[in-house]
């Protein structure tokens, strides 16, 4: 009798779940995509699913980009690439403000599903926003708020979307891609640079430029659903980012780095002159090189990173600097420092062949810094061989 009572409670429970939200006839599945903002964070923009349907009284946004705060030790989990992602579930009133005063332009695509479909991802969703299903393990390229919206939406239809290339396509690299988001002489493209290895210096395919919210955009407005009919229904513009000319050139990495060049420059200059050794800038120099090369060494074989891999970097910021600074700070030096200066020449002129050839490319505010570290360098070797 309790079996059949049990029962009759899950089997009432699981009806009740379905009718409160089955939707309607008339409901909208629909693709958000909001513009860059101004923070590194927000510079690549963001995509979501929004569920309209006016009869039931919904209207609800659903995203794959929220940050899992609440996760143990949660900043070494987001320098090692372990962190969790959330989906998030908000009103759409609450996210259209949101994005509106912090002057992002949103772009909605109704998507042309069948009601069985619509059905099958409202339900999706909200099973992936029960508690235990909220998390997954976020990947730049691979998995992230952008190609989740993909993944999803062929899962929800079996597949029946054929992915199109827009017109204006072209092929390009991973990295290409991050510099038509971010400014090339940025400190946020800056780090991006310096953190990110050669692997990001390969071809994307097409199906891997949709890492880009932009790209959701522009590959869903040609794409096809059940062989012929186009994905999307109708494409609106919500609200139209206003004009910042805002600009940042004084700070600029290529600045702040040509005015630290500079300042190496001509204290090599007036050592070299006075026959001397400024001993407390090679220490800097070293130091800030080698701690530099030690965190792209973590960054390669100490997390989960796969962008960090096969980084060049470490042909200026080598870590072994670390160990020739007790070195530095004698009068003499050992015989096998004075081959370490050379060492290090040889590893400068490397990278700029492999940038030449296009093996990795590197922070173009790098130039300036690169050629006073090598004069330095020079300078070192005549010094200690005199």
């Amino acid at each position: 009798m309790k079996i059949k009572l049990s029962l009759l409670a899950f089997l009432f429970v699981t009806v009740s779940y379905a009718f409160q939200f089955q939707l309607s006839d008339d409901a909208e599945a629909s693709v958000l995509t909001f513009g860059p903002g101004n923070s590194l964070n927000d510079a690549f923009g963001h995509n979501a699913f929004r569920i309209k349907d006016k009869a039931k009284g919904i209207d609800i946004v659903y995203g794959y980009g929220q940050y899992d705060f609440d996760a143990p030790n949660f900043y070494l989990k987001f320098a090692r690439g372990k962190l969790n992602y959330l989906i998030s579930r908000h009103f759409y009133s609450d996210i259209f403000n949101y994005y509106s005063r912090e002057n992002r332009t949103i772009n909605e695509q109704v998507l042309n599903l069948s009601t069985e479909q619509k059905q099958k991802l409202f339900h999706y969703l909200e099973d992936n926003y029960k508690p235990e299903n909220r998390k997954y393990l976020y990947d730049f390229f691979y998995d992230n708020c952008a190609t989740k919206i993909r993944d999803v939406l062929s899962t929800v239809t079996n597949n029946a979307i054929t992915f199109k290339k827009p017109e204006s396509f072209e092929p390009k690299t991973f990295r290409a891609l991050i510099y038509e988001h971010v400014d090339k002489n940025s400190w946020g493209s800056f780090g991006i640079d310096v953190a990110l290895g050669s692997v990001v210096d390969m071809q994307a395919s097409a199906n891997e430029f949709m890492f880009l919210p932009k790209y959701i955009h522009a590959f869903f407005e040609v794409s096809k659903i059940n062989e012929n009919e186009d994905l999307v229904k109708s494409s609106n513009v919500l609200y139209k980012r206003k004009d910042d000319n805002s600009s940042g050139f004084i700070f600029s990495p290529l600045v702040i780095l040509g005015l630290l060049a500079i300042v190496i420059l001509f204290i090599t200059y007036k050592d070299f002159k006075g026959q001397k050794r400024t001993k407390w800038l090679d220490i800097t120099l070293f130091s800030l090189t080698g701690t530099i090369g030690i965190l792209l060494l973590l960054l390669w074989f100490g997390t989960d990173h796969t962008a960090t891999w096969q980084n060049y970097n470490l042909l200026w910021a080598c870590p072994l600097n670390i160990i020739v600074i007790g070195q530095l700070l004698k009068a003499k030096i050992k015989n096998w420092v004075k081959s370490y200066l050379k060492f290090l020449v040889i590893m400068l002129c490397l990278m700029t062949m492999h940038w030449l050839i296009g093996v990795q490319v590197f922070a173009i505010a790098l130039i300036p810094l690169l050629v006073a570290l090598a004069m330095r360098y020079i300078y070192l070797v005549k010094y200690f061989n005199s």
